[in-house]
Parts: C-alpha cells; sequence; structure tokens
C-alpha cells in the first residue's frame, strides 16, 4: 500500500518537470527566434521577376534581354508636371530639371546614364526624365531616395513624382510594409478578444497566444534561413499569408486541444493524466489536419507561376511550426497550471467517464438541440444545404480572373499610379506603353520586321541598335546571333486588346521559318501569367484532392467518408467562390482579379476547410465504436459543435486581417477564405456532412471496422433513419 501511495507523487514530480523543460524549451529556444519576423524584409523579393510564369516565353525573353541591355537596370521615371495642369515648362525650368538629372546621376545606384530630360509632346506642362536603378541595390531604398532628392529640387512650381517599374515595384513593397507588426496585431488582438469570449478565462487565452507567438517566431526564424540561402523565395504575399495562417492553424489546433482537456478534466482527477488523454484524443485529427494543410499547400510547387510556387513552401512551413507548439508548447503549459487555466471556471471531476445521449445534449444545449434537429430528417438537411449551396456555386463560373493592370492592383491612392496619369497625360498613353520585345534569329531580321508590321496592333517595329562611326547609320545589336527587336503596340500595354494583340504577333511570327521568334515584354507576360495561370488550376486542383484525399482515408478508416468530405468542400469553395462573383463584380464593381486569386482560394478552403469536418468525422468514428452510427454522429456533433465553430470563426477572422493590406489580391483572397471557412465551419461540418453521413447510415465507414458495429443498428431498418429520441438506440 506504501509503495502504491508513493507512486503518483514520482509521477507527478516526473510530469512537472518533463512540462517544465518542454516549456522552457520553447520559451528558451523559439522566444528570441521573434527577432527574425522583423528582418523577413531583408530576404523578400518584390520586383516583377518574383512573379513571372516560370518557363514562360516571356520569361526566356526577358532573360534574354538582360545580354542586350549591357547593364542590368530598373528604370525609374521621374514625372514634373505642374499641378494645376497649366503653363508650358519654360526653358529654364528644363535647364534646372536637367541640373537635377545630372545631380541623380551621380548616386551609386544608378546603373547607366540618365536620359533626358523630355518636354511633353501633349502637354507641355509635363516633363520626365528616365533613371536606371541598379537592380543589385534595393529598388524601393533607391526610389525613396530619388524621390527625396526631387522634393528638394530647386525647380519652382513643378510637382516632383515617381512611377516607371521601379517607382510600382518600390509603392508594392511599401504597401506590404504593414505586414510586419498592424497585420499581425490585429490578428492577435482579434483571436484574443474570441478567446476570451468562449473560455471566460483570463489565463487561458494568453497561453493560447503565446504559443501562437512562439509558432511565429519558429516559422520567421526557419523561412529567413530558407529564403537567405535560396531555398525558398519569399515576397510580401507570402509573408502575409503566413503570418495569417500561423496565427489561425495554431489557434485551431489549441481549440482543439483545450476542449478535449476540458472534457477529460471532468472525468479524471489527476491533471497530467487528463493531459495525456487529450493529447492522444486530438493527435490523429490534429495531425491529419495539419497533413493536410502541408501536403496541400505543397502541391503549390507543381505550379509554374512564380509567386504561386513560392507560396506553398513558405507556409507549410509555418503550418508545421504552429503544430509543433500547439501540441507539445500548449499541452506542457496546460500541466502546469493544472486547472487554474480555466479560472474562475475551472472544471471538476465527476467519476464518469460517459453518458446517454441525453446527458451531452443537456450539457450542449444549442449543438444537442441541432444534432437532434438535423438526426430527426437528416435528407431533408442535406437536400436543402447542397441546394443553397449550388444556387451559390452557380455564379463561380462567371469569376473575372483576367488580371487587372498594375495601376488598378492598388486599393489607395500611391504616387506610382498617379504619376503614371500624369505622364500619360503630358506624352500620351500610347508614349507610356512598353514595346512588345522579339528575340530572333539575326539572318531573318527583316523578315521579322515584316511580319510584326502587317499586324494592325503593331504601330511599328524596328531592332535595338547599337552605335556605329560618326555620320553612319546605327547597326542592329546582334548578340549571339540574336536581335532584339521592339515591337510599339497601338494600344495599352495592359490592355485586353495588348494581350490579343501579342498573341496575334506570336501565330504571325511562328510563321516566319528559321527566325526562331520569341515575344516578351509586359503585354506577353501578362498574358503568359493568364495561361499559366489557368495551366496552374487544372494541374494543382486535382493533385490536392488527391492528396487530400489519401489523408484522410488512414484518419476515418474508410473510402465512403473521405469522398462525402471531399465533395462537400469542393461544393463550399465553389459556393464562396459564387458569392466573391456577385460581391466583387456587381456590389463592389473591381475591376477583375489576380489569375492566381481562384487557385489560392481553392488550396486555402479544401486544406483548411476540410479541417472542421475531419474534426467532426474523427470523433463521429470514435464515438460510432463506442455507441454506433445514429448516436455516434449526433454525439460527434453535440461535443464539437462549439469548439469547431470557435476555430472557424478564430481563422475567418484571421484571414479576413489581409484585407487590412492595401492590395486588390489580397482583398479578395482574404473575402474568399474567411466566407469559406465559415460556410465550412457553419454549415457544411453543421449541418451538410452530419445530416448526409447519418441518411447514407453505417456504410458511410466502409469499409473499416465503424461500419460493422453493432450498436444502435437493427435489422430491417433503413441505414438513413434515425428514430426516437436523442438517446434512443434500437
Amino acid at each position: 500500500m506504501d509503495k502504491d501511495d508513493a507512486r503518483p507523487p514520482r509521477r507527478s514530480r516526473w510530469w512537472v518537470g518533463a512540462a517544465l523543460l518542454t516549456a522552457l524549451v520553447w520559451l528558451v529556444g523559439a522566444g528570441p527566434l521573434g527577432m527574425f519576423l522583423g528582418r523577413l524584409g531583408e530576404v523578400q523579393t518584390n520586383d516583377p521577376s518574383a512573379f513571372l510564369p516560370v518557363g514562360a516565353e516571356s520569361t526566356e525573353v526577358s532573360e534574354i534581354a538582360e545580354e542586350f541591355d549591357r547593364e542590368d537596370a530598373v528604370p525609374a521615371v521621374a514625372v514634373l508636371s505642374r499641378e494645376d495642369g497649366g503653363g508650358e515648362i519654360s526653358g529654364e525650368e528644363l535647364a534646372e530639371i536637367a541640373a537635377v538629372a545630372e545631380r541623380v546621376g551621380e548616386e551609386p545606384w544608378v546603373s547607366g546614364t540618365v536620359v533626358g530630360p523630355f518636354p511633353g509632346t501633349e502637354d507641355p506642362s509635363v516633363a520626365q526624365f528616365v533613371v536606371p536603378i541598379d537592380a543589385s541595390h534595393d529598388t524601393g531604398d533607391a526610389v525613396g531616395e530619388l524621390r527625396a532628392i526631387l522634393a528638394e529640387a530647386p525647380v519652382s512650381d513643378l510637382q516632383a513624382q515617381v512611377t516607371g517599374p521601379a517607382g510600382f515595384a518600390a509603392d508594392l513593397a511599401a504597401a506590404f510594409g504593414g505586414v510586419d507588426s498592424t497585420l499581425l496585431l490585429v490578428a492577435v488582438t482579434a483571436v484574443l478578444i474570441i478567446l476570451v469570449a468562449v473560455y471566460r478565462s483570463p489565463l487561458l487565452p494568453v497561453l493560447v497566444i503565446l504559443a501562437c507567438l512562439l509558432a511565429l517566431g519558429l516559422s520567421g526564424a526557419l523561412v529567413y534561413l530558407a529564403a537567405d540561402t535560396g531555398l525558398v523565395s519569399l515576397n510580401g504575399q507570402s509573408q502575409g499569408i503566413l503570418f495569417i495562417l500561423v496565427v489561425g492553424a495554431c489557434t485551431d489546433y489549441a481549440l482543439l486541444l483545450v476542449a478535449r482537456y476540458r472534457e477529460e478534466l471532468a472525468v479524471r482527477e489527476r491533471v497530467p493524466e487528463a493531459v495525456m488523454a487529450a493529447v492522444r484524443g486530438v493527435t490523429g485529427p490534429v495531425l491529419a489536419s495539419g497533413g493536410t494543410v502541408v501536403l496541400g499547400l505543397l502541391c503549390l510547387l507543381a505550379a509554374d507561376l512564380s509567386s504561386t510556387r513560392s507560396l506553398g513552401p513558405v507556409v507549410a512551413i509555418g503550418v508545421v511550426a504552429a503544430l509543433l507548439s500547439a501540441m507539445t508548447f500548449l499541452p506542457a503549459v496546460l500541466a502546469l497550471c493544472g486547472r487554474a487555466a480555466f479560472w474562475p471556471v475551472a472544471p471538476h471531476s465527476t467519476g464518469r467517464a460517459d453518458g446517454s445521449l441525453e446527458e451531452v445534449v443537456e450539457g450542449h444545449r444549442f449543438w444537442g438541440r441541432l444534432a437532434t434537429t438535423v438526426s430527426r430528417r437528416p435528407r431533408l438537411y442535406w437536400i436543402v444545404t447542397t441546394a443553397v449551396l449550388a444556387a451559390a456555386a452557380a455564379f463561380a463560373p462567371q469569376f473575372d480572373a483576367g488580371g487587372t493592370g498594375q495601376a488598378e492592383v492598388f486599393r489607395t491612392e500611391v504616387e506610382a499610379v498617379e504619376a503614371q496619369g500624369v505622364l500619360d497625360r503630358g506624352f500620351g498613353s500610347e508614349a507610356s506603353a512598353a514595346p512588345a520585345l522579339v528575340v530572333a534569329d539575326a539572318d531573318h531580321l527583316d523578315e521579322v520586321v515584316e511580319a510584326a508590321e502587317r499586324l494592325p496592333l503593331v504601330e511599328d517595329a524596328a531592332p535595338v541598335t547599337e552605335p556605329g562611326p560618326p555620320g553612319a547609320d546605327p547597326s542592329p545589336l546582334v548578340e549571339d546571333g540574336r536581335v532584339l527587336v521592339e515591337a510599339v503596340l497601338t494600344v495599352g500595354p495592359e490592355s485586353a486588346e495588348a494581350v490579343d494583340a501579342v498573341r496575334d504577333l506570336r501565330a504571325e511570327l511562328d510563321g516566319v521559318e528559321g527566325a526562331g521568334a520569341l515575344v516578351g515584354g509586359v503585354s506577353a507576360t501578362d498574358l503568359d501569367t493568364l495561361e499559366t495561370a489557368q495551366r496552374d488550376f487544372t494541374v494543382v486542383v486535382p493533385l490536392v484532392l488527391v492528396v487530400v484525399f489519401l489523408v484522410l482515408i488512414p484518419l476515418l478508416r474508410s473510402l465512403v467518408a473521405p469522398l462525402l468530405l471531399m465533395v462537400a468542400n469542393v461544393l463550399s469553395f465553389a459556393a464562396a467562390l459564387g458569392v466573391g462573383t456577385l460581391l466583387f463584380q456587381h456590389v463592389l464593381d473591381l475591376p477583375g482579379a489576380d489569375p492566381v486569386v481562384p487557385l489560392f482560394a481553392f488550396v486555402f478552403l479544401v486544406a483548411l476547410g476540410v479541417d472542421y469536418s475531419i474534426f467532426l468525422m474523427s470523433r463521429a468514428r470514435e464515438e460510432t465504436l463506442r455507441h454506433g452510427h445514429r448516436e455516434g454522429v449526433p454525439r460527434a456533433l453535440t461535443v464539437t459543435g462549439g469548439v469547431i465553430t470557435s476555430a472557424g470563426v478564430v481563422l475567418a477572422v484571421t484571414f479576413a486581417a489581409l484585407a487590412g493590406i492595401p492590395l486588390l489580391f489580397l482583398l479578395q483572397l482574404a473575402f474568399l477564405v474567411a466566407f469559406g471557412v465559415l460556410v465550412d465551419a457553419l454549415l457544411v461540418r453543421t449541418v451538410l456532412v452530419p445530416a448526409l453521413s447519418l441518411d447514407v447510415g453505417p456504410r458511410v465507414w466502409w469499409p473499416g471496422r465503424a461500419g460493422r458495429h453493432p450498436a444502435g443498428e437493427s435489422a430491417g431498418e433503413e441505414p438513413g433513419a434515425y428514430s426516437g429520441s436523442p438517446g434512443s438506440s434500437a
């Protein structure tokens, strides 16, 4: 007896030591890594090359064209104008502008010669000069210094602004500047408020937030190291999504663990045993959930669009960090805090491991009533729910993912966009149009130029030349037997007409035998981005579905249940896309969407949305093995309803925080994912999946053991019929 009495204290001391060590390892090891979150901007790449399609024709032309430029530079256009638009810029003022341009040319970040100034051809109150910025320097810093020089320039009564590729790149980087602080603060604050409302405890939300912050620190350090060594490519949008997903995923896993821990405390006296039982109970679904998200995100590596491909491994690192923190650090601090973590409403042991369904329903009144209602007429509920989702999904094919111009990317006024408007006013929109670039065999130069000029939307085509002897005509510049031809279009470079013109130009040049002509440039990049995004969607979507399906099979020990979950979540995605179509195109009147928005939304919604069905159905299988299918599914919905709903709201709110970054792409992605997650958590998991499972009956677990469990089933009854009271088991 003495030995038996002595064992619990020794086990308690061992538990305290192990929990304390785990918590200290996280606090001391991962805590200081938070400094890397602020340094991620050092390894970001937000220039256009970070978003080019891999292996596309326009990308190949861009790489070849660098050989002709001699200097690797990003052009910035300095635009000077009278603010009221009146009054010609005088010769004296042009001389002052020329002096400023000469001063700018002395800066170390200038590559080559500053060109200009030129007076406006359409509006003489506008002038410009072009500054080639060395690509090896930080474009944002260089543009910032250029703007500072122009602000101090002694040019009277003229407004000075910067646009061009460098100006847009700098303003894009500035738009992502809120990622490091504001975005994280909004997300964490929103999660904290929700957790306080859910737990009604001052301590537990702090522990969950601490787990999220430690996961962020670890993920930030790992992503920084991977980006610094070239293993991954990081841009501003990937970083923003990383922050959001780590906070949301870690909170979701924490909510599931804490809910199970509360259940175990109600039937176990000792805290260590309750913690271990909770960890054992949620490890399967949490690992399946995390594995689904990680593998789903890694499917993006199959994409050809650079920005899409780079997102997968970056965010997958964050999900792994969230999983580790939620399943190691959080159990450790819960064990150390014991029941005090739930103060002032701490659960106490009742000594009963299970109760009747009536007792379960009484303990979760809202979800119990809902489970009872759904279980009485499951077929009606899943048919009605499916009809509602299908009606919304009917608008999904109308989603406009044809891309937008770079000026339409920003949701707030930025200098590059304003300056581009002034430049167009002064020189005409065609003057600021980037020409299509054609790389071809030098021996077929005349044929290529002639073929290009036959097209109605090509105003002029001419080769890039090199200076010759004084008085002689310049000769075409030849590199490795190839020439570079500039084809000036009669339409704006980012218009739908320009994309069509490039498509026609490629078809026309394909007819020039032996020329090996390739067409690149801004419009060609838009065309290739659109076609590559469409290709990525058709490749990645089936891959994600297969991967998620294969993860669900061993978790649920079934082939039917995973199939039903996949169909439900795909329908949920289509419904979210349909509602997004109505909102974006008919309510907000947005100019369009980035071609990758549907793919990103699909990956996040299927990989994340299926989590809630995983949490429900894994618990349903557990309850089915103990109570039979007809009682097991309502039990699972009753006991998991509150926690899964809370998890869905948390993830939706954190993703909605992405809308705080003033970029059209992230606004649309934030809405689609947030709305889709709410549909999954509040409708699909709450009504559609349990109703469909009850209507299909035990066959939903085929060929697993749960489908053959005799409890709750009687011969002669239809598998989908749920008869009697909530507690009945025939």
